[in-house]
């Protein structure tokens, strides 16, 4: 292996190409054209391939197309191997490689999706390639794209038209490109992380030699979460960058210093920048979050300045109670079981708990609720939690003379006498409680148990 210092100084690896897949990358803009330098550099014959002749004279030329850093480096040395060339013609292109790379525009269409000609055109020409060849073809999505599609439209354009089979004659995988504009070069040599969506076990092991020079560690999952995974992530940095900009907007008429603000924001590792509250589950509540919330939304409106995200985080928060309501509603049971009240497994802080929200609008309907909760017994003291949130949690409020009268001491008779059952907390008891339930509605809002997913009966709030 060789070590090459590009114009720009980055240091990348070079390998000698020996037994390594040819590879068309099909579309030569900025991923396109990132990709064909780099894979050359790890040994791989790349054939480039654009519609614009502009672009392929550049990169046969070794001459990078945009302002890249390192990237015209590295074209040239792909070059100069003799590793890297240049068509328009991806029917060709595709007879003589092993992997295509489509990483084609995905603009957005005069409705604000998705605009798929350039998908169903390269589709076309691939399934023309694949047509007039035997050996086993992967074909790898790295475009944007909506769930689904990789899959649902563009597989069977190459099915019909290469008279081929997906899964067994040719490979389709999604692979999520997760480049920043200025570093591409240094973040395909060190990535966040790999993702490849595969449809079969082949697909997958040629991926995965392709990678494995730089990332060991591929993460190999469905096509469909592949897909959503590139979009999931582009709307987390526009929200941290709006979430950053609306702080900057509330500190300045306060006199606030925003970057020193964000400076210690930022080196929360474990919660603020984490995996923690990450993961779909039920709304948030407690004595914290709802009421600053709702106090920095004052804030702002007193000061008149705007802030849509942030003001809208109580709206959503309220949508996802309203969607639980409804899943328990459409049950049609007469008496629901709740497992769980307190907002949180662990304590028996009862401010702002979602799920009294949800009972209330139950009860409001005539709907009979009984309750479990390790924590909460009829002697626990409600006095001081209601008067707390006497302003914010209207659920309390109307539940608070009731409550003692709901509650049910073990897990299983709750089960036992309700028709339809709401789990809000994970813990061993709940599981055991409903392992052997199946002909009763579980409505599941923090996944208690993948597994039981694939019951008929049981329904997640997010999943």
């Amino acid at each position: 292996m060789q070590i090459i210092n590009t114009a720009n100084a980055i240091a990348v690896p070079f390998y000698e190409a020996v037994e390594k897949a040819c590879i068309s990358v099909v579309g030569l803009g900025y991923v396109g054209a990132v990709s064909t330098a780099c894979l050359s550099s790890l040994g791989h014959p790349v054939i480039g391939v654009d519609i614009d002749t502009n672009k392929t004279q550049q990169i046969a030329s070794g001459v990078s197309p945009i302002h890249e850093k390192g990237l015209g480096k590295l074209l040239s040395e792909g070059v100069e191997k003799g590793l890297i060339s240049a068509t328009a013609d991806l029917t060709q292109a595709v007879i003589d490689s092993d992997v295509t790379f489509v990483s084609v525009g995905t603009p957005t269409s005069a409705d604000g999706g998705c605009d798929f000609s350039y998908i169903d055109a390269a589709a076309r020409s691939i399934g023309a390639g694949l047509a007039q060849k035997d050996e086993f073809h992967v074909v790898v999505m790295r475009c944007s794209i909506p769930p689904g599609t990789t899959l649902g439209m563009m597989a069977p354009v190459i099915e019909e038209v290469s008279g081929k089979k997906v899964g067994v004659d040719f490979g389709v995988c999604f692979n999520p490109e997760f480049l920043r504009e200025g570093v591409a070069v240094e973040d395909f040599y060190a990535p966040p992380k790999t993702v490849v969506g595969v449809t079969d076990k082949r697909s997958q092991n040629i991926m995965h030699k392709i990678y494995s020079a730089v990332d060991e560690n591929v993460i190999v999952t469905s096509v469909e979460t592949a897909e959503m995974v590139k979009y999931i992530d582009n709307v987390w940095h526009a929200t941290k960058v709006t979430f950053a900009n609306e702080v900057g907007r509330l500190c300045k008429p306060l006199g606030v210093d925003s970057h020193d603000v964000m400076d210690i924001f930022v080196q929360d590792t474990k919660l603020n920048l984490g995996p923690y509250y990450l993961k779909p589950g039920f709304a948030f509540g407690g004595s914290c979050l709802p009421k600053e919330v709702r106090a920095v939304a004052h804030i702002a409106e007193n000061i008149g300045v705007d802030l849509p995200l942030i003001q809208s985080l109580g709206q959503s928060n309220r949508a996802h109670i309203g969607a639980a309501i409804k899943m328990a509603r459409d049950t049609g049971a007469k008496r629901v079981g709740v497992l769980g009240i307190a907002f949180k497994p662990g304590t028996d802080d009862l401010r702002e708990s979602p799920i009294l929200e949800v009972i209330a609008a139950l009860q409001e309907e005539g709907i009979d609720v009984v309750v479990n909760d390790p924590a909460i017994t009829k002697e626990t003291p409600l006095a001081g939690q209601l008067s707390y949130v006497r302003h914010g949690s209207p659920g309390l409020k109307a539940l608070a003379s009731s409550l003692p009268k709901m509650l049910v001491d073990d897990a299983a008779d709750v089960v036992s006498r309700s028709d339809a059952i709401i789990v809000t907390h994970a813990n061993g008891a709940y599981r055991d409680a409903l392992s052997s339930v199946s002909h009763k509605p579980v409505l599941d809002l923090v996944r208690l148990d993948k597994d039981m997913q694939g019951q008929p009966n049981v329904e997640g709030i997010g999943w």
